[in-house]
């Protein structure tokens, strides 16, 4: 079977979890195929250079003409723009099943980028919308899954892990005080990996900080155009002393392999992917007490789920002054992480196309 596995925009979407997860679901599928699995992958839909050349040759089919788009026996989309659009009404019109994968959620867009919060309940609608079109809607995760359901979309959705490709972060450790050293961490270092928002807890992140005598480090994008929100500008601009904002960095081991603690205190994630990185490589984890973690993850075994500042702050300084800890927590994190294989997400996609394709 040949699986169109698309996400729009992919260029500008590879520093953020979305590119990650279609780039793993793509890694997870090559696996499959190489392990026997009857399965073809292609990336992009447009017959033509891209989606303009693509769509100009299909226009007499509204967006979706015959010569517009590729041949494929099952589409999945990764993303909500429109482009997916284009590729889920030709997947509709020519009796083609329709994955969408839910990487987007109203919840999640809000505290990201200046105005999010003004645009996540027109978002809402529109989500609603576009994944009832799906013959399946893929989530991350059961939490995921039941926000969809209170939408309410009008579509079977299943939770499915991202999984972690555990290749994007080997060698860390080699890269330890390479990166260390370029940006001056001394001690038992508390980071962060990601983009740079809000609703990541950023807030939280300084203001524990700035509690405690620890390097903090947070490795990621830091928006600096007039999409940044004033929290991303006010902390950036004026860190706390101990606190150190790398911008984007080229080598993601390096910044796995430069810090002790991972510390995530996200208010919303439909997975978190970068958490399962962090337990890839063995790193003690202390993390928001949010319902998706307590669907993955295990207070006290492979992390510690905080509610507060005072907790968190507790647990960072705790763990700081206990290696032991954190390497019991470290091995138990990969552990966790080894359950989210590649290997497994791609075996579990080609189920369920062939499956799709059965009931077509």
């Amino acid at each position: 079977m040949r699986v169109l596995n698309y996400l729009e925009l992919e260029s500008r979407l590879e520093r953020a979890g979305i590119g990650t997860a279609h780039d793993q679901q793509v890694e997870a599928l090559r696996r499959a195929r190489d392990a026997g699995a009857d399965v073809d992958v292609v990336e992009s839909p447009w017959r033509g250079d891209g989606p303009v050349s693509g769509l100009l040759g299909g226009v007499g089919g509204a967006l979706a003409g015959d010569g517009a788009l590729r041949e494929y026996d099952v589409a999945h989309c990764n993303l909500i723009g429109p482009g997916s659009v284009a590729v889920a009404r030709h997947a509709k019109r020519h009796g083609r099943p329709l994955v969408l994968h839910c990487h987007v959620t109203s919840e999640d867009f809000r505290e990201s980028f200046r105005g999010s919060n003004a645009v996540a309940p027109a978002l809402r609608r529109y989500l609603r919308w576009f994944y009832s079109q799906a013959d399946l809607v893929l989530t991350p995760s059961e939490y995921t899954k039941r926000q969809l359901a209170d939408y309410p979309v009008d579509a079977p959705i299943r939770a499915m892990t991202n999984g972690v490709d555990h290749g994007s972060v080997a060698g860390h450790e080699a890269l330890r005080e390479e990166y260390r050293d370029r940006f001056d961490l001394d001690g038992t270092v508390v980071f962060a990996v990601g983009s740079v928002f809000e609703r990541k807890g950023l807030t939280a992140f300084c203001r524990v900080a700035e509690r405690l005598d620890h390097d903090f480090v947070w490795f990621g994008t830091v928006d600096s155009g007039p999409q940044a929100s004033p929290t991303v500008r006010k902390w950036t601009s004026d860190p706390p002393e101990n606190v150190t904002f790398t911008g984007w960095v080229d080598d993601k081991p390096g910044a796995f392999g430069a810090g002790d603690v991972f510390f995530f205190p996200t208010k919303e994630e439909n997975q978190g992917i970068v958490v399962l990185e962090a337990m890839a490589c063995g790193k003690a984890c202390v993390l928001r007490d949010i319902p998706v973690f307590r669907e993955y993850f295990e207070d006290g075994h492979d992390c510690v789920l905080c509610e507060d500042e005072d907790e968190f702050a507790a647990a960072l300084d705790r763990l700081a002054a206990d290696p032991d800890e954190r390497e019991r927590l470290g091995a138990n994190a990969r552990e966790t992480a080894a359950e989210h294989s590649l290997d497994r997400v791609g075996d579990r996609l080609v189920d369920t196309y062939a499956e799709l394709l059965d009931d077509a």
